[in-house]
């Protein structure tokens, strides 16, 4: 995955980089390049819909009578 993370030195304008990592690894602390203390930035992100989900039936491109809602 992706992960945005950001800058924030309070004595510097704040950055925002990417790092790909595993779901597993562990949150960075610090910019790998300059040492600054970071923060994860989170963001939107694409979503999942999943058929029989609580999402209602507003929701899916197929049409209501295709058995999916």
């Amino acid at each position: 995955m992706i992960y945005i993370y950001e800058t924030t030195n309070p004595d510097k304008p704040a950055r925002r980089f990417e790092v790909t990592q595993s779901m597993k690894d562990e949150p960075l602390r610090f910019d790998p390049e300059t040492g600054e203390p970071v923060r994860r930035v989170i963001t939107g992100g694409s979503g999942v819909l999943v058929p029989g989900s609580s999402a209602g039936p507003s929701v899916g491109s197929c049409g209501s009578h295709c058995g999916c809602h």
